[in-house]
């Protein structure tokens, strides 16, 4: 998998220079076109939001770019797409025609398994991309589906390299995303061959609060949006481990659980309790 990635991040150098111009961008959906995973769409009128002027701006695109430059950006992205709860972005086998920027909205990446299982492979939240496993080979290799209404940014290929010439801080920008993937995974694969089960949980936890914080929400509560079994596919573990392990989180005063409100009483010791946490990412 990771070797995967590592020849994707490869392949993007070579066309998905400026690629990072993916920052979350207001646009309108009707009825009409059909994009991957059947989600309508339509172009976008004049006074559209745009990443001049979008709450993820500082996280999607790199500080420091000029108006000209944004200006540019706001013109490549001509297309939104808005998704109800568990529809889905792409398929995996669906085409690879450009990235999506997540503007609002939870998103799970999974693949299917023999049986009709699914694995779970990530979260995705606002200010995040969506699209990257289509590099390789021009085909989605996986799927994307809302977990809550969403609404993501079109970022078409063909305008993506575009913008290769325009600003060298966005060529870079794209490396750093597709370097964060990959070392995503590798943080996974620790995570999975040297974590017990309550550490993972913790670790996931952990991550997931602290990524919200970055986009100004609290560091210690978070409702999640993933089912118990999402976490436990994605963690590596059964429903009934994740219930058992928030139960023991519950007794050890760590954590207050109401429904789908986490409340982290106290992050030190729960941090603590990662006998080898190194800052696991969860998407």
């Amino acid at each position: 998998m990771l070797n995967r990635h590592s020849t994707a991040a490869a392949k993007a150098a070579s066309f998905f220079v400026g690629a990072d111009t993916q920052s979350p961008v207001r646009r309108v959906i009707a009825p009409g076109k059909k994009f991957a995973g059947g989600v309508e769409t339509r172009q976008v009128n004049k006074n559209r939001a745009t990443c001049s002027n979008c709450n993820w701006q500082n996280i999607c695109l790199p500080i420091g770019l000029g108006s000209q430059e944004l200006k540019s950006i706001d013109e490549m992205i001509t297309v939104r797409h808005k998704l109800k709860r568990h529809e889905a972005l792409f398929h995996t086998g669906d085409n690879f025609t450009g990235l999506y920027a997540i503007r609002s909205g939870f998103f799970k990446t999974s693949t299917a398994l023999e049986f009709g299982r699914e694995q779970i492979t990530g979260f995705q939240m606002p200010g995040e991309i969506l699209g990257l496993d289509g590099i390789l080979n021009d085909h989605h290799s996986c799927n994307a589906i809302a977990l809550q209404d969403a609404e993501v940014c079109a970022l078409p290929l063909d305008r993506i390299a575009e913008l290769s010439s325009l600003a060298i801080r966005l060529q870079h920008h794209v490396h750093k995303i597709m370097s964060r993937e990959i070392v995503q995974e590798q943080d996974v694969m620790l995570m999975l061959g040297s974590m017990r089960s309550d550490e993972r949980l913790a670790a996931f936890l952990l991550n997931l609060v602290a990524r919200l914080h970055d986009r100004g929400f609290s560091r210690t509560d978070v409702i999640l949006q993933m089912t118990r079994e999402d976490i436990g596919s994605y963690l590596g573990m059964t429903l009934e481990t994740v219930s058992r392990i928030f139960a023991r989180l519950i007794e050890q005063g760590l954590v207050e659980v109401d429904q789908r409100h986490i409340h982290i009483l106290d992050p030190v010791a729960l941090t603590q309790s990662i006998s080898q946490f190194k800052g696991v990412r969860a998407n």
